[in-house]
């Protein structure tokens, strides 16, 4: 355009980073990489990098996804925009704008290093410790959204598998609230969601102990729960100790159960 002058402002890059989530031995696991360039060499990052000049941030984010952590068929991938992360001094490098996607797996590959990750690893969200750049902020982030979408959509779904039981879909639930769900309760307002779940005819799986096969059922066409799953009155936070019942108490306790990757 004639008369613009586009070296009148500092230039800055623009990055993107993925909180990718799954639910593995009943925990809520996040995928890390172990950064392999300075800056935070060596240190847990999110999978992630610079968005190139001819791609969209959505197109950057896969093939990030893909180079760092070798999960490029990721047909059931659930991956949506988090938010946008500016703050002046987040990167030491220089002014790094990173665009972060939220992103949900169900059975979960494991993954490999690549790219400028010399590694990467499925790990408990619980416990993670210090993250390079503003990583945990955004990973906290990603876990709230995930959370409260659980509430008024059907994204718990994108957690299980193609075919799967409600008590795995429950343990979707559990596991990213931190709260007990009371069985006949969940399944009934599952059931009576319309188009939430829908029963895979004639089939059934084994879960464990002496009952019968548990019916499977696949993910509805809806995509909003009415009325909403509210983690509030659907449960309680699992206590953290199991005291034992006084002595007279005839009942017992349950116990609740970058490539230059940026920013």
């Amino acid at each position: 355009m004639e008369g613009y002058d586009k070296h009148a402002f500092e230039p800055f890059a623009v990055t993107v980073d993925l909180a990718v989530f799954t639910v593995r031995a009943g925990a809520l696991q996040v995928l890390l990489i172990e950064r392999g360039q300075e800056p935070y060499a060596g240190c847990r990052a999110l999978p992630g990098g610079f968005v190139l000049p001819k791609e969209s941030a959505g197109t950057a984010a896969r093939r990030e996804l893909a180079e760092e952590t070798g999960l490029s068929d990721v047909s059931g991938l659930h991956l949506e925009q988090l938010r946008t992360y500016s703050e002046p001094d987040r990167d030491p490098r220089m002014r790094v704008v990173s665009v972060a996607y939220a992103a949900l797996l169900p059975d979960a590959p494991e993954p490999r290093g690549g790219g400028d990750a010399a590694s990467a690893h499925w790990l408990p969200y619980d416990g993670l410790g210090p993250l390079a750049f503003d990583h945990e902020r955004i990973l906290a982030d990603a876990r709230e959204r995930i959370g409260a979408k659980l509430e008024y959509t059907c994204l718990a779904t994108a957690f299980c598998p193609p075919e799967f039981t409600l008590g795995e879909l429950q343990q979707v639930y559990e596991t990213v609230w931190g709260a007990v769900l009371d069985r006949p309760n969940f399944r009934r307002k599952v059931l009576a969601t319309p188009g939430f779940v829908e029963p895979v005819p004639g089939a059934a799986r084994l879960t464990g102990g002496r009952g019968k096969p548990a019916a499977l059922y696949r993910a509805g066409d809806a995509t909003a729960l009415h009325p909403p799953l509210l983690r509030a009155a659907a449960g309680s936070p699992p206590p953290t100790t199991s005291p034992s019942p006084p002595a007279s108490s005839s009942s017992s306790s349950t116990p609740t159960s970058s490539k230059g990757s940026s920013s």
